[in-house]
């Protein structure tokens, strides 16, 4: 079929590859030079009309939406009314994700586990009740932050300035957290109302620095699979997966599209960190290399109400990817920094995340510029190999982590 990814970073790298390896031509706005070796890219505005517009024009059998900023602005519903299968939540749907405080409130109303919270739309109300807090305290912009915008403080006073930048914009949303321990794990659903099919479980490291420490990124590097004590994915499943499909359903929001549900293992059970309305990013580069079925059938299945979780399958070997960030990552990058990558070889990909070409160099162009993912037999394989792709790569002065899977006591294998 013909198929039309939108967006332009690692994301939809690892979702045209995962499209195009199953034969299907691709098509690709605003794209990146990764993705032009597995699509045809075209320059096109962004906003939903002329995008739904484009995928009538180009044919497009089916539309596959990356970012969240598209299905908040309503790519997905601009579709459906040309009649144009898209794979993504409705605007409304998606709010599940963009806005954090109803979120919240839709995860209380459905008995949902959750860490205990607060919203606030007024400043002074939110430092107030920081006030009363005992540290460390979570702080979360309710809105759009593309996996950022979250801030664990350990003072009132570090809360208070967090809440302060928040509202610095106008109609600003915040919400205060109880603090949660434990490993995180991320849970990945292709749905199609109550129907859904789970991807293997992986982790990531959100943070800049080794050790969990500095400030928090879109995500430095996954693991995958993440390994589940016996029966936690079926707990998952029913306490978590299933309540949000039925809830969103229940209140006139049927889900269709990836449901990233980011949790923490608590020592109670798990609960949920925050919800995303598509795949995660880097975890769609660490996840889709490992899927054996076809992904672009899957996604036209479930925008019919046809998706069988049956014919969703993955391979048996691990995958790791390494995040190469420019430096200054994440408050300043530097851009346009001259890039040399190696070949990959059969088990490894080189996803661009924030790069760019002029004349015949590659440059970085984002604060993620590369995601650099292997697949092996074991997890420490694949780690091996890609610290090893990472390590080969010429990008001056690029950030990463060493400790990629260190929680677990992963460590890379020599290549």
């Amino acid at each position: 079929m013909r198929v039309l990814v939108i967006g332009g970073g690692g994301r939809e790298h690892a979702i045209a590859h995962a499209c195009a390896r199953h034969g299907h031509e691709v098509l690709c706005t605003p794209g990146n030079p990764g993705i032009a070796a597995h699509a045809r890219i075209i320059d096109s505005p962004q906003d939903a009309p002329t995008l739904a517009r484009l995928a009538q024009q180009e044919g497009a059998d089916l539309v596959i939406v990356g970012p969240e900023a598209y299905l908040a602005a309503g790519v997905v519903d601009e579709c459906a009314a040309l009649g144009i299968p898209a794979f993504g939540p409705t605007r409304a749907a998606s709010r599940l994700e963009g806005d954090k405080a109803w979120s919240k409130a839709f995860m209380h109303r459905h008995g949902i586990p959750t860490a205990a919270h607060h919203a606030f739309s007024d400043l002074q109300t939110a430092l107030d009740h920081a006030a009363t807090l005992t540290p460390p305290i979570v702080v979360k912009d309710a809105g759009l932050k593309a996996g950022k915008g979250v801030t664990i403080a350990h003072t009132p006073e570090q809360a208070q300035a967090a809440l302060r930048d928040i509202f610095t914009q106008p109609g600003a949303q915040a919400v205060t957290e109880d603090f949660m321990t434990g490993q995180e794990v991320t849970i990945l659903a292709l749905c199609s109302g109550t129907r859904y099919a789970l991807t293997p479980p992986s982790q990531d490291h959100k943070t800049i620095f080794e050790g969990d420490t500095g400030p928090m990124t879109g995500g430095m590097g996954v693991i995958c699979p993440f390994p589940l004590e016996p029966g936690l994915l079926d707990e998952i499943r029913r306490d978590i997966i299933e309540p949000t499909l039925r809830g969103m359903t229940a209140e006139g929001l049927p889900y269709t599209g990836v449901l990233y549900a980011g949790l923490m293992l608590t020592p109670t059970g798990p609960k949920v960190v925050e919800f995303n309305a598509r795949f995660g990013d880097p975890e769609a580069e660490t996840v889709l290399p490992l899927l054996t079925s076809d992904l672009a059938q899957h996604a036209l299945d479930a925008t019919r109400g046809q998706l069988d979780p049956a014919h969703v399958t993955f391979s048996a070997d691990a995958s790791a990817t390494i995040i190469l960030a420019a430096p200054g990552y994440p408050a300043e990058p530097q851009k346009d920094i001259p890039i040399t990558l190696p070949d990959p070889g059969p088990h490894g990909i080189i996803h661009h995340a924030g790069t760019r070409t002029q004349g015949g160099q590659l440059l970085s162009s984002g604060g993620r510029v590369l995601a650099i993912t292997a697949t092996a037999p074991t997890l420490n394989a694949a780690l091996g190999r890609a610290y090893a792709l990472a390590d080969q790569t010429d990008f001056p002065g690029a950030q990463l982590r060493r400790d990629i899977g260190r929680r677990i006591g992963a460590h890379p294998d020599p290549t």
